[in-house]
């Protein structure tokens, strides 16, 4: 360990912060970091339960697509903004993060049936599966 010594034009915690080598760890860059969401997935007769992991992120921020058995999650979570009333941010380690998720499902989805729920940082996903239209007869003509 070692000490620096605190002169009154070194007080501030983000010079602090540069010369300890937070800084260098990548916070500062201004892209957001793509993360890949943890996922749990569950089968019933009826269709699919999805639970994914999106801390930080607002509903109308996450984008879903399903495409026949495919589904994909999208989402952009944005830090608070900086700078309240009297208030100068020094230092931020919390930073924007993209979410990104594919994933395949053994059957069709019927995406007019499934549901998607943001709480708490947790997307919730009710997937009904797609049924086979049912036999009719066909006519000879």
């Amino acid at each position: 360990m070692f000490l620096v010594p605190l002169s009154p034009a070194s007080r501030s915690l983000s010079q602090f912060s540069q010369f300890a080598g937070l800084a260098a760890c990548g916070r500062d860059n201004p892209e957001a970091a793509q993360r890949s969401p943890a996922l749990d997935v569950a089968e019933t007769e009826l269709g699919y339960s999805v639970s994914l992991d999106l801390p930080g992120v607002a509903k109308q921020d996450v984008k879903i697509e399903i495409d026949g058995c495919r589904v994909s999650v999208s989402a952009q979570a944005q830090p608070e903004a900086a700078g309240k009333d009297g208030e100068r941010l020094i230092y931020r380690e919390r930073s924007a993060a993209r979410f990104a998720r594919r994933f395949t499902l053994p059957e069709e989805i019927d995406q007019d049936a499934s549901r998607a729920k943001l709480d708490n940082g947790v997307l919730s996903l009710s997937l009904t599966k797609k049924r086979a239209a049912a036999a009719k007869p066909m006519t000879v003509n």
